[in-house]
């Protein structure tokens, strides 16, 4: 039996063991989903939102991309955020990065990998924006988690320079944005930053009139 295989059988086992246990699990899950949490988290296999959590499928929106990144012409990361803040109205935001991070990693580097150059330069400018702090950091894995935990919160900052999230603000004072260091050691999370939903936490420059937040679609 090949590995994929073996992912049809394990997939049938655990629907078979779903059922028995709660016969009416999957038809409820079917008809809607109401979840208060959305994820922005990274594609990292290590690192899955709802077992990390210990919540069931429906409780937690999800989004994964390359080291967590919320970057400003990402229309998947938009759409995503618009869906989730708009339509499923969550209350909560959370940016959820880990430490070891391969992502970050590679952005510290100078190597030339192609493609994902465009992606990593977000985290360069990241690291430029706090290079007196970690190039002080000897240790290259301790200047690796650092960075990720300037990334989190270089994240959650961009989060709230959306229009998306301060419309939202405005209209129903949510959602709060958290960010987290997911621990791979020990599957810990370490909270990072907590942003309330308050025009005052945003600088001036990125903040929308909110008469025109009013009328946007």
């Amino acid at each position: 039996m090949n590995q994929y295989e073996k992912l049809l059988l394990q997939n049938k086992a655990w629907s078979e063991e779903k059922t028995e246990l709660d016969h009416e699990y999957f038809s409820r899950n079917a008809t809607q989903q109401r979840p208060k949490f959305l994820w922005i988290g990274c594609s990292d296999s290590r690192v899955p939102a709802n077992e990390i959590t210990g919540t069931d499928p429906g409780e937690i929106f999800v989004h994964r991309n390359i080291a967590n990144m919320v970057v400003h012409t990402d229309l998947n990361l938009l759409s995503v955020l618009q869906y989730a803040v708009e339509v499923l109205q969550v209350e909560h935001i959370i940016v959820c990065g880990h430490y070891g991070c391969g992502g970050v990693e590679a952005a510290i580097s100078n190597f030339h990998l192609g493609l994902i150059n465009k992606w990593l330069r977000n985290i360069k400018e990241v690291y430029f924006n706090n290079q007196e702090e970690l190039d002080s950091i000897e240790d290259h894995s301790e200047k690796v988690n650092k960075l990720v935990e300037y990334n989190v919160i270089e994240q959650c900052q961009d989060l709230i320079k959306t229009s998306i999230v301060q419309r939202a603000w405005m209209e129903r004072k949510a959602p709060e944005i958290h960010g987290w260091a997911y621990g791979l050691k020990d599957g810990l999370v370490k909270e990072l930053i907590n942003i309330k939903p308050d025009f005052e936490n945003i600088n001036p420059i990125f903040r929308y009139n909110q008469d025109q937040l009013k009328h946007l679609h």
